[in-house]
């Protein structure tokens, strides 16, 4: 198939949607597809344009896929209109090599929320080529900025209304809706998309590469960074942004810094300048901040941990599944949720009893008393392991979500959802030539 992903973020972004969408790019091109991508430069978890790529300019990069990069506003410090300017401002530099693939004709479009500014362009470019569309849901952007309050009066408010009213139109008017939960699934159903459009495409892990991680990789890794083998280790690696609400964790050690214990905060974001500002003013010497690791580092670092945070703000663990726990599972560590019962990772705890720790989102008390239970367990956690490998395999996901896309598919999406519930600048033409 010839196959255009459409999103702002890509490889080699180390985290999140970009690295997601670009293994998944790799792969379909290793499977002998025709793919071609139309991103922008990295810039994510750092919110700052990588070295050697430009937010002012197009380019383009030829590999495995064909791929342009295009300009964009990137805030230094992410603030409600900043976002939606950054959002807009890529669908609208985007917009023309977007158009530039109509003679190349794609088979199918991929368009990766966020951002769902650009679904309108991906709209018109099916239009006149005939392509399919499929709008795969990272990020239900409306309702991650009305769960956190960017929208100003909730729901009732006139911008709230307008972006839900944008957003349903847009998912109606796709041939799919793919989406990484059961929960996130339901919601598409919520907005009015009929069950057979929906398919279910969740994130997952490279489960053989963190099954056996070396115990000489795990401690060379801790050398190199510098702690100390007596202590042990309580991990956030990730984003640091407005999502996580990671005051929380600073609170949490600063009540439990009379334990042999470290917190280590590896990771960049908007909101990591404030938090270390917040361990210096306390003198907290059990906080230790690191940069993004290396992703061929990873599974040594999550294996360093004994207990692994995944924290979010009530209100937004129902929209967002955080993509850093499929290989936390995969290495068989000890993960403690903040999430209530309803959301997706609540409903997860409660199916797989044992799999982690699921405490109140936004509550200290519950935060430090789940850290001690999770420290309590045996290192290696099984029902978190087998249920990575049983659900999350690469291979598995990647050829079942083909499969469905594939135009001599006789299976439904529908059928794959309830399968799952059960387990310079340039001048572009069609063939992106630059001048």
């Amino acid at each position: 198939m010839k196959i255009l992903v459409y999103g702002i973020n890509y490889s080699p972004e180390l985290t999140g949607i970009g690295k997601y969408t670009g293994e998944m790019v790799e792969w379909m091109a290793r499977q002998g597809h025709e793919v071609r991508v139309i991103t922008a430069p990295p810039y994510y978890p750092e919110w700052k344009v990588g070295e050697h790529y430009s937010a002012w300019r197009w380019c383009k990069e030829q590999g495995a896929a064909t791929v342009w990069r295009c300009p964009l506003y990137v805030p230094k410090q992410p603030s409600t209109l900043k976002r939606l300017l950054h959002l807009g401002s890529f669908a609208l530099s985007s917009f023309f090599p977007l158009m530039a693939q109509r003679s190349w004709k794609p088979d199918r479009i991929i368009g990766v929320v966020p951002t769902l500014f650009c679904t309108p362009g991906m709209r018109l470019l099916a239009k006149l080529s005939g392509a399919k569309t499929l709008l795969h849901i990272q990020d239900y952007e409306v309702d991650a900025m009305l769960g956190l309050g960017m929208a100003g009066k909730g729901k009732s408010g006139r911008v709230a209304k307008l972006a839900t009213a944008f957003e349903r139109s847009n998912l109606h008017h796709v041939d799919s809706v793919s989406t990484i939960s059961r929960s996130m699934m339901n919601k598409a159903r919520e907005k009015g998309v009929a069950t057979d459009k929906i398919i279910f495409f969740p994130n997952w892990s490279e489960v053989a590469r963190f099954r056996d991680v070396s115990a000489a990789n795990v401690a060379e890794l801790r050398r190199n960074l510098g702690l100390p083998d007596d202590k042990k280790i309580i991990l956030y690696s990730g984003n640091i942004g407005e999502k996580q609400g990671l005051e929380n964790v600073i609170e949490a050690a600063a009540q439990l810094n009379t334990h042999p214990w470290l917190f280590v905060i590896v990771g960049q974001g908007g909101g990591k300048a404030r938090l270390e500002k917040q361990v210096s003013e306390r003198g907290l010497s059990n906080v230790i901040f690191f940069p993004l690791q290396p992703y061929d580092a990873l599974p040594a670092l999550l294996k360093m941990g004994d207990c692994h945070l995944v924290i979010q703000k009530r209100g937004a663990a129902d929209a967002v599944l955080p993509s850093k726990l499929t290989n936390i599972l995969a290495v068989g560590g000890n993960a403690v949720i903040t999430a209530e019962e309803s959301t997706e990772l609540g409903q997860l705890c409660l199916a797989e009893p044992g799999i982690a720790v699921c405490v109140e989102p936004e509550s200290v008390e519950a935060l430090t008393w789940g850290i001690e239970r999770a420290l309590a367990l045996p290192k290696n956690n099984t029902v978190a392991r087998e249920y990575a490998e049983r659900t999350l395999e690469k291979e598995s996901v990647l050829n079942q979500f083909i499969a469905d896309i594939s135009p001599e598919s006789s299976v439904k999406p529908v059928r794959a959802c309830e399968s799952a519930q059960h387990e310079g600048r340039l001048n572009f033409d069609g063939n992106g030539d630059k001048s």
